[in-house]
């Protein structure tokens, strides 16, 4: 095996297609060959191989990065497959170059999500280990008491574990603000529902130091001190 040869989930990342995680579901789902040949996880790739996905060549990203903060409207959904998901974040942001989104922000959720062509800087920072801070406003269908406070502030029971601890403000009757370090599935509509709320609306408006800071739909490039924040452990 050739020194240089480098794992297919990497390949797509550092080519700028797509995060390793989306890269091993492609692989998962057998549309990615390399030299006409189907394969399997852990394939590497050798200098001079071809990497086709869905019959298209794929070939190492040579623009610029691209950063970008993206106030998302509720009803889009954070995926890159256009063929199953026609209201998808690629095509509703419409960038002249492949972009793909920075972890997820649920359907019937909107605000901050971040996307970028640069695949090392996802898997950055969706390691767990990391802590990036992720606040969210969030309202429900019922009163606001303290225990429910204390118990979301505490961890949460869900998906067969804890929630981690996480600061939680309460607002008004029925509105708090929450930071999460963490990024389960539908974890905060997840933990209102194992209290027995309820999630009404949900906005995220932080991720680590960037602000939600557009109006809905909107876009914007990232500063270069939010992207060197981004890096940051």
């Amino acid at each position: 095996m050739n020194e240089d040869a480098i794992r297919i989930n990497k390949y797509l990342s550092q080519a700028g297609f797509c995060s390793r995680r989306e890269a091993d579901k492609l692989l998962e789902q057998g549309r990615v060959t390399i030299n006409g040949e189907f394969i399997e996880m852990g394939t590497k790739v050798n200098p001079g191989d071809q990497v086709f996905v869905d019959g298209n060549l794929v070939e190492k990203e040579t623009e610029e990065k691209v950063y970008l903060a993206v106030n998302k409207p509720k009803g889009v959904v954070c995926t890159t497959n256009s063929k199953v998901e026609k209201n998808n974040i690629v095509d509703f942001v419409n960038y002249p170059t492949r972009i793909f989104p920075i972890g997820r922000l649920d359907k019937m959720s909107e605000g901050l999500i971040l996307m970028t062509n640069d695949g090392e800087i996802v898997n950055h920072i969706l390691r767990a280990r990391h802590y990036h801070d992720k606040e969210y406003l969030v309202t429900v269908d019922k009163t606001i008491t303290d225990e429910f406070i204390l118990k979301m502030r505490n961890g949460v029971p869900i998906l067969d574990t804890i929630s981690r601890k996480c600061e939680v403000e309460k607002l008004g009757d029925r509105s708090f603000k929450i930071v999460l370090t963490q990024g389960l599935n539908r974890q905060i509509r997840r933990m209102c529902e194992a209290l027995d709320y309820r999630v009404r609306t949900l906005k995220r408006t932080r991720i680590k130091n960037i602000k939600l800071d557009l109006e809905k739909g909107e876009h914007r490039h990232l500063t270069p001190e939010e992207i060197k924040d981004l890096y940051q452990k």
